[in-house]
């Protein structure tokens, strides 16, 4: 396993604990669960897994609002069942990605604990406390992320805090040196674990503007969601105060220098900002971040202007670092619901458009992040009001849903609760996963399961799909074409975005011979012309 850019051109398979397999019946899944499962992530030929959250937690915001950076919530286990899984994962060949959430920490933190007691404490000035306003009010017009004033009072000082996200995750305040270096302590303390990189939560939010100057308002026909609920007043700023401050980028510096006494081990950071393809760019380089990713293929637009313009974006920026493309998260609605329109009951045509949609993602420059059941096809699960989990979409409802419908438990089999757990699910596990369980799509060759395995496998083998350069090629929608190319081995890629077949003449003097790419509905050239079926993909090389 022994070379220091394993990560670029990687699969990193997104396991949410929560959600992927209960092993002590208490209906939430647990670090034994992803070691008893390790076997099946290695059958998808993925190079690492990526773990949300496993960390001490009041579970405000599902282990995002960390208690104890350094010990696992017995919820999930203990330190011992890490230790196991890191074992393991390393003995099947698969790196493991965490999570790392430093800009804030929960209210239960001993640090926060400490800080709000009063003003004169020796971690008074660890979290970003502010007076009030002569009138009471805060002291700016930041916003929250989930909706409402970004500030908090505090009665024990006297103060507002600021909190970004729930009011429950207090800000650390990073222009404190001591702050900086407790953190990256804490950062240590998993990479001398032997842990083979970070997922860092919300990198950009470490920082805030040390004036407290408000933000500008955004005019209304630029108001979007980023990502998140399009009602949320969050959208109704430009945020250039409360996160991507210029004093960030000394810090990441700190932290690379620290990553770089562990050679093996990356950093993979999630950016959202006013501009995140820039801040992607800025943030993406040998002294910085060796990978970043954010929401700009989060969205609902599935078009071929929007993907090509996106990634041009990004390649003509970030000259120095690595991206990484994710289509799916834990954050967002499943991407064969998002970006869907697949007439219903057409089972076959929603399989082959599952399986178009990882081939997709896995054929851009960059690394890759597949969210767990997206090689499954799982759709969005409509998780009615009374079960929601969430506090966003608990906040939200009805306009916006939340999150949850894209954590649902994994189904594994058609078993009771589908093989999950013993107990009650945290969340209910809709009828339409369960027709899309392991253990039947894994005894289906047709499947989009085995397609994403076969697909994965090929993938492996073609130095121009991991590392190679990428150039678009002048197409109609809904044709998605571009050229790969890393020393002697050209591809041409083409992707047709619609439900129904399609042809393309391909340009003049451009010698293709057509590959059959696995898992994919393969088109072919007849007469110097693409032939696409719905949904279908076409890979070649190129003279």
């Amino acid at each position: 396993m022994a070379t220091n850019r394993w990560w670029r051109g990687a699969v990193i398979y997104q396991i949410y604990p929560r959600s992927f397999l209960d092993t002590n019946g208490d209906g939430v899944g647990d670090l034994p669960g992803i070691v008893d499962r390790l076997d099946y992530v290695a059958s998808l030929g993925v190079d690492a897994i990526w773990i949300s959250p496993f960390f001490k937690s009041p579970m405000a915001d599902f282990g995002y609002d960390i208690a104890d950076y350094r010990d696992v919530d017995p919820l999930f286990g203990t330190l011992s069942d890490f230790d196991r899984l890191l074992a393991k994962a390393h003995s099947l060949g698969i790196r493991v990605v965490i999570d790392q959430v430093l800009s804030h920490t929960s209210m239960e933190h001993d640090w926060f604990r400490q800080s709000r007691e009063n003003r004169d404490n020796a971690r008074a000035d660890w979290y970003v406390w502010a007076d009030a306003r002569p009138d009471g009010t805060p002291p700016n017009n930041w916003l929250s992320l989930f909706g409402g004033v970004a500030w908090q009072w505090e009665p024990r000082r006297g103060q507002y805090f600021l909190h970004n996200f729930l009011a429950s995750q207090p800000d650390l305040n990073f222009h404190n040196p001591a702050v900086r270096e407790a953190t990256l302590d804490n950062v240590r303390f998993w990479l001398d674990k032997g842990v083979d990189g970070l997922r860092l939560d919300a990198i950009n939010f470490c920082f805030h503007d040390a004036q407290l100057r408000d933000n500008p308002p955004k005019p209304q026909e630029l108001r979007t969601g980023r990502g998140f609920s399009p009602d949320n007043p969050y959208a109704f700023q430009y945020h250039h105060y409360n996160n991507t401050q210029p004093e960030n980028l000394g810090f990441l510096e700190e932290l690379r220098a620290l990553l770089d006494r562990y050679p093996e081990a990356t950093t993979l950071g999630e950016i959202s900002s006013e501009d995140s393809l820039a801040t992607m760019a800025e943030y993406c380089n040998d002294q910085r971040l060796h990978m970043g990713y954010s929401f700009e293929l989060l969205t609902d637009d599935f078009s071929v202007a929007y993907i090509r313009d996106t990634v041009e974006r990004l390649e003509a920026a970030m000259t120095e670092g690595w991206p990484c493309w994710a289509i799916s998260n834990h954050d967002v609605r499943r991407a064969v619901t998002r970006w869907g329109g697949v007439a219903a009951g057409d089972a076959a045509l929603e399989r082959v458009f599952a399986a178009q949609l990882v081939a997709l993602v896995c054929s851009l420059r960059g690394s890759v992040c597949l969210y767990q059941g997206e090689e499954l096809g799982l759709p969005e699960a409509d998780v009615p009001f009374e079960a929601l989990q969430d506090p966003y979409g608990i906040a939200f409802w009805p306009t916006f849903k939340g999150r949850d419908g894209c954590r649902t438990p994994m189904p594994w089999d058609a078993s009771a609760q589908s093989g999950f757990s013993g107990g009650k699910p945290w969340l209910p596990i809709p009828a339409e996963h369960v027709g899309r369980n392991v253990a039947s799509q894994d005894a289906d060759p047709q499947s989009v399961l085995n397609a994403a395995r076969a697909f994965l496998r090929w993938r492996k083998a073609r130095p121009a799909l991991r590392e190679g350069a990428i150039g678009f090629l002048d197409t109609p929608e809904p044709v998605l074409a571009f050229i790969r190319e890393c020393d002697d081995e050209r591809l041409l890629v083409a992707f047709n975005l619609s439900g129904d077949a399609i042809e393309w003449p391909l340009p003049t003097g451009l010698a293709a011979q057509a590959i059959a790419a696995p898992g994919v509905a393969n088109g072919r050239i007849e007469g110097g012309t693409l032939q696409l079926p719905a949904h279908g993909a076409f890979y070649a090389t190129l003279g």
